[in-house]
């Protein structure tokens, strides 16, 4: 019996019958076939747009949370999004609002929440705890990136032969990634590709080989912002910052400026930029009077963006942390005048 995709279901297809079986049973044993698999069409189909419809609006409303400046709010309703977007991507694997949003959560539960407790960790001397929290924003990460590279997958194939390098994959991008729509996706794929170097470059096992990958990320990056500068409110610019500040080596002075220019276009309105400024660039730099600033800044931010209160509350608990004597010292080498 041959079978053929119907809207989702699969509807056997009559070929030859046995001659013994009259012509009306023939008749109702389609009936009854055509009756079955054209509910389950219906069920399935409605089900599907209901979903599709509902990510749709999901994703339009995201924003909503943004406006809430109370972490622990924030935090659980990033748990509670990721179980209802991970049920529905089983019903709509392919919907590419799903996708994207499976993408940020994790991407925002890794860095604004795990990693959050992974430093109060560290800075506890917590070594099980940190090694715990570090693989749990690793396996964050790693499912951002899984989504990510779906939703890429989309407008073009072959990711995996062209990553194996820089140049294919420049190439790869500059060819197939072109619109507005495609710098934001880029900008998510290329967060958590990045985040999680950053948190795993000091493993001796697995820092090696996602080192070894940075290229990959930094390349989706640049063409984000190469489309698009101002790709997800200038995210895109600080987050290439804070790649060109990596080392003491590496392009600080470059780093310096596009810092400048960012914290000059958002009006130190998102406090997330004079955070990275400072823990990336001053903090690499060893330069204790910028550090303690700009992070004095954060600090001193009351409501400066309505619509960043989430953003804004994770950049103060983080600027409040960093400025700690014993994260400056140990991590910039800084001696700063405010007590743990």
């Amino acid at each position: 019996m041959k079978r053929v995709l119907f809207c989702g279901s699969l509807l056997p297809v009559f070929g030859s019958l046995p001659e013994r079986t009259s012509r009306s049973t023939h008749a109702s044993a389609l009936t009854i076939w055509l009756a079955a698999s054209l509910s389950v069409c219906s069920s399935g189909c409605i089900d599907k747009m209901m979903v599709d419809t509902e990510l749709k609006m999901t994703r339009r409303a995201s924003g909503a949370l943004d406006t809430v400046g109370d972490y622990e709010v924030g935090r659980a309703a990033a748990a509670a999004s990721i179980a209802q977007l991970e049920g529905m991507h089983m019903l709509a694997p392919r919907n590419p609002n799903g996708l994207f949003m499976l993408t940020k959560v994790w991407a925002g539960l890794g860095y604004a929440f795990i990693e959050d407790d992974l430093e109060a960790a560290e800075d506890r001397g917590d070594d099980k705890s940190t090694k715990y929290l570090r693989q749990r924003a690793r396996m964050a990460y790693d499912r951002a990136v899984f989504f990510a590279l779906q939703l890429l997958g989309q407008k073009a194939e072959g990711f995996e032969q062209v990553r194996k390098s820089g140049p294919a994959i420049t190439k790869w991008l500059a060819d197939n990634f072109e619109s507005k729509d495609d710098a934001v996706n880029l900008f998510w794929t290329s967060y958590p590709w990045l985040a999680r170097i950053n948190l795993m470059k000091g493993d001796d096992d697995e820092g090696p080989p996602l080192i070894a990958e940075l290229y990959v990320g930094v390349a989706m990056l640049e063409r984000a912002v190469a489309i698009d500068p101002a790709v997800e409110h200038d995210l895109g610019m600080l987050a290439l910052a804070a790649y060109h500040a990596r080392t003491n080596l590496a392009e600080m002075e470059q780093a310096k400026t596009i810092f400048d220019t960012v914290l000059a276009k958002t009006g130190g309105t998102a406090l997330v930029v004079q955070l990275t400024y400072a823990t990336r660039y001053a903090c690499v730099k060893g330069d204790g009077a910028l550090y303690q600033d700009l992070l004095g800044r954060v600090l001193r931010a009351e409501d400066p963006d309505p619509q960043r209160r989430l953003e804004n509350a994770i950049a103060r608990r983080r600027a409040e942390r960093w400025l700690g004597k014993g994260r400056a010292r140990e991590e910039c080498g800084i001696d700063v005048a405010s007590s743990d």
